[in-house]
């Protein structure tokens, strides 16, 4: 595509506090898409099948990828409560966006 081009990518930073350790960074960029956490896609206007959606279905725990960083972990241990109604409005957010995702897919119509 002759135009600009922009790219929106999942990167843990050392401030997100991951359980594994940032040596772990491309395998916890990599649970974030199999769980659903980040979509990989992507847009192109010349192209004839303008919208690919590149991730598949989530097929790992959304939880379980939370959990697994300080910053969600330790609302757990501070609002136990709270955590989990935030918890779970997140992973249903997460699933709404991929349907969103597939949705624009089909708008778009893969040829």
């Amino acid at each position: 595509y002759p135009g600009p081009s922009l790219i929106i990518a999942y990167a843990p930073c050392i401030n997100h506090g991951i359980k594994k350790g940032m040596s772990k960074a491309q395998t916890e960029e990599q649970l974030a898409v199999e769980c659903g956490y980040w979509n990989n896609f992507r847009f192109n206007p010349a192209a004839e099948n303008k919208f690919t959606l590149d991730s598949k279905a989530p097929t790992a725990s959304y939880r379980d990828f939370i959990m697994g960083e300080v910053r969600y972990n330790s609302l757990t241990r501070a609002f136990p409560e709270r955590a989990e109604k935030l918890f779970e409005k997140a992973e249903k957010a997460a699933a709404d966006r991929y349907e969103h995702l597939v949705r624009l897919q089909e708008v778009y119509g893969e040829k």
